[in-house]
This record gives C-alpha cells, structure tokens and sequence, in this order.
C-alpha cells in the first residue's frame, strides 16, 4: 500500500517531510512485523528485546538502568517489562552482592532455551530481505545513520 493512501495526506511541504513521516510509517510497519513474529512464543516484542539484551550481557548480571539504556522502546517500563519475565521464569533476579539497594537480572536456562528456540524459527531479516537487495539494505543503514547525525 502506498503511505499517501494509508496516511491521507494531500502533498508533503518538503522531501524532508516525506522522508520523516516515511521512517515514522516503516518503523510502525516493522514493529507489527516483529510483534507478529514473536506472538507464537507468547512474548511481546519489549520481552523479546530485554532477553535479547540479558543474553548479550550473560553470564553477567543486568540491572533495570542498563535495560532501560539499551532498549529500542526508550517509552518502555524495563521494570514491568522484567517483572513479567519473572512470572514466566524467563530470567531471575538476584540482589547485587557489592550495593543493596540495586537488583542483579539475569537471563534463566528457560529464557536461554526460549531465544534458541526463536532463533531457530524466527527470521528477522527475511522481514527487509524480500524486499531490499543486501546493498540496499546497506545504503539504508548508511541514511539512517546520517540522518541522525552519526
């Protein structure tokens, strides 16, 4: 579908602002690409942010701040986001043994054999690649690093 017809808008006032709301519609286009992907595994795509992050950081320990910093979702509640992910006995916490008042998290086994599982089943790149060369995929990742200044 064409983003004119889904957003409605007559004409953009720039090709600045056609680009803007472009990265804003293919943003929310691939968070529903990825909440669908990991729907079966019955984790939302906040839950399968954090144990992706937990599993680059194991076997040492997180805390809620390092979460918070690393997550794509910066609107994210890291804390209730990690609370859930105790319920389901995906990672554990612990306190942290040097300062009392902070919580170690970690990844559990369960939340380890549930990564390799979706790494196995899910692919995440087929998502871009069915639709963009690996050179354009590329020349993508290089105008969204200049456009934000990096």
């Amino acid at each position: 579908m064409q983003i004119e017809k889904e957003v409605r808008l007559p004409r953009y006032e720039s090709v600045f602002h056609e680009a803007m709301v472009n990265v804003a519609f293919t943003h929310n286009w691939c968070s529903e690409q990825l909440k669908n992907a990991v729907q079966p595994f019955e984790i939302t795509a906040q839950q399968f942010n954090v144990l992706r992050i937990l599993r680059g950081q194991y076997p040492s320990p997180s805390t809620i701040n390092l979460l918070r910093c690393k997550m794509l979702d910066k609107m994210c509640d890291a804390s209730r986001i990690v609370e859930r992910l105790l319920q389901k006995e995906l990672v554990v916490k612990r306190l942290n043994s040097k300062d009392k008042r902070s919580v170690d998290i970690l990844i559990s086994k369960k939340g380890l054999d549930l990564l390799d599982r979706m790494d196995a089943d899910l692919n995440l790149s087929g998502v871009l690649s069915s639709h963009l060369t690996a050179v354009e995929a590329e020349q993508l990742v290089q105008l969204l690093k200049k456009a934000k200044g990096g």
